[in-house]
């Protein structure tokens, strides 16, 4: 596909036809996708191809409370899990929130799971000292993720990046055998998608640009 095409039609797919995603298929995409950008061109990621149903639902098991959060603090009109603005929602009201999901519900049979993985002893935090969540780690490991996305998105098949692994990470740890030094990143299912969205709504370029400053003139063409 061209380049932009992938770029605007590369959706959330979290359904999948019962169609098989080949290892011949899947190493393509992460051949392709190696080539991403990193800090120092270390390439800190690990990728768990997670083929075992038992270890699939044991995955879902872990997301589980994360998800009831995220869900609670949704209905609740919040950003959920958001660190700027403290939660109004209590315990109470997450424990009685259902854990269903779309993709998650069915995980043991998504055609591709991926679990991917950063070694943190070679990644740059310019950031570690500032007082606020991490941010800058993310970018020596998620342009490799979406590399990943955009790969099978060009042969014609459909993927979804999630995060809620990462909330448990002490269970997902002991779940896959994770180094102390090495953290999740991201969650990565992959499959032929049901149906092919090809007409994506996103905010304008003029509505998160400006010049100068954060306050400057609104970027225009």
């Amino acid at each position: 596909m061209e380049h932009y095409d992938v770029m605007r039609t590369t959706f959330a797919a979290r359904q999948y036809t019962d169609d098989l995603v080949s290892d011949e298929t899947l190493y393509r995409l992460l051949d392709n996708a190696r080539f991403a950008p990193s800090g120092g061109n270390r390439q800190g990621w690990k990728v768990l191809v997670i083929k075992n149903t038992v270890r699939r639902q044991a995955l879902r098991e872990i997301m589980a409370p994360t998800i009831r959060q995220y869900k609670a603090q949704a209905m609740a009109g919040e950003t959920p899990l958001n660190t700027v603005v403290p939660s109004q929602v209590d315990q109470a009201t997450i424990d009685a929130t259902s854990s269903n999901f779309p993709l998650v519900d069915e995980l043991e049979h998504a055609p591709v799971l991926l679990v991917i993985c950063v070694d943190l002893t070679v990644v740059s935090s310019m950031d570690k000292d500032l007082d606020r969540v991490g941010l800058i780690s993310g970018a020596s490991i998620y342009p490799f993720a979406w590399n990943i996305i955009t790969a099978a998105r060009n042969e014609g098949l459909g993927g979804v990046l999630t995060t809620f692994l990462a909330n448990q990470e002490p269970q997902a740890k002991q779940l896959l055998d994770l180094p102390e030094h090495v953290a999740v990143a991201a969650m990565i299912a992959i499959g032929k998608p049901v149906k092919q969205l090809t007409r994506l709504k996103r905010a304008s370029v003029e509505s998160f640009t400006t010049i100068d400053s954060f306050t400057g003139e609104v970027f225009r063409k």
